[in-house]
């Protein structure tokens, strides 16, 4: 089996720290997402990745060749054309079943389904309460695939599409594919992949849906640090030895290497290595590497490698270097 990894989108919802960090390999409860992404895949026989890059390109190849042991071709998505596009340019690569995997986004999903399943394909999904705000899926009384609707009005359904999908009949999604781009395109001229679903149901095709325990979205700043909570939670946390002037409110992740003096830390914050916080606190934040915080408040926020914060309070922002509207995200005093 491959692995299609579309990765050629900018991050605009975590900028500035996408400027120079692709979305996917932002760090959370200090581990880049795409790491824990790839965890998912283990006991899998993944025979290769296909990799659609575009945006910081030279950093996703050479973060994935150092880092996982899997063949891996690389695919430029030159123009911007929708999650359709994407995947169709892995078309000339793919010569069996497929596994399509849009890494901004942790989950819990059951993977032996795509030893176990005998549809031709599955897309996994999670029971939201929120459905106005995503494209859900339709299925009938066995739990197959009859409609996508993206954004509905009203309650059809509460199952979202969370992005992770296995196919099968990997013939008739391409044969989906070219058939969307033969049409208009839609909003912000893209061609979308769920198009191309709903065009392998209207032939037949049998798309199980299968429902995630959990998903945990990373694209934006909010959810980046409701994903830190999560995994701080469950299994990521790491709490220093006791520190003079140094009060710490699980849960939180600091890493070897942090300095604190007269700090109060937590709750659900990560701290990685090399960073010193004096005379501060620090709550529901991620201050990644060699981070300064001098005499300052950092809440809800995050804040990437080698920042200096000083005689400030920083709220919900995203702070990195080259920010020229970073003044006027964070609120100061």
């Amino acid at each position: 089996m491959k692995v299609i990894v579309p990765l050629a989108g900018k991050g605009t919802r975590l900028l500035p720290l996408t400027k120079r960090v692709p979305k996917p390999l932002i760090r959370v409860a200090g581990r880049p997402v795409m790491d824990y992404v790839m965890d998912t895949l283990k006991g899998l026989d993944v025979e290769e990745l296909i990799v659609i890059t575009g945006h910081l390109r030279d950093v996703v190849e050479r973060y994935i060749v150092e880092h996982y042991p899997i063949k891996a071709k690389f695919i430029e998505q030159k123009t911007l054309d929708g999650t359709a596009g994407a995947i169709n340019l892995a078309r000339a690569y793919v010569d069996g079943p497929v596994l399509i995997v849009f890494v901004d986004t942790l989950f819990d999903a059951d993977m032996s389904l795509v030893r176990t399943s005998q549809a031709d394909g599955i897309i996994w999904a999670k029971e939201v309460e929120d459905y106005k705000r995503f494209g859900v899926l339709v299925t009938d009384r066995r739990g197959l695939m009859t409609r996508i609707v993206e954004k509905p009005d009203t309650p059809i359904s509460r199952l979202a599409n969370i992005g992770l999908y296995y196919i099968r009949d990997w013939r008739t999604l391409f044969d989906g594919i070219a058939e969307v781009m033969r049409q208009p395109p839609g909003i912000g001229g893209e061609f979308y992949l769920t198009d191309a679903f709903q065009y392998m149901v209207d032939r037949g095709r049998k798309l199980q849906v299968a429902e995630v325990t959990g998903w945990y979205d990373c694209g934006k700043l909010d959810t980046v640090l409701e994903t830190n909570h999560h995994l701080l939670e469950h299994g990521r946390a790491r709490a220093p030895q006791s520190a003079p002037g140094v009060t710490i409110r699980p849960p939180v992740r600091i890493e070897d290497g942090v300095t604190l003096r007269d700090a109060t830390i937590g709750p659900n914050v990560t701290i990685e290595a090399g960073s010193v916080v004096r005379e501060s606190t620090i709550e529901d934040s991620i201050l990644g590497r060699n981070v300064r915080v001098t005499r300052a408040i950092v809440q809800g926020s995050l804040v990437g490698d080698g920042q200096a914060i000083e005689d400030k309070t920083v709220e919900r922002s995203v702070v990195d270097a080259g920010d020229t509207d970073n003044e006027r995200s964070a609120r100061e005093r």
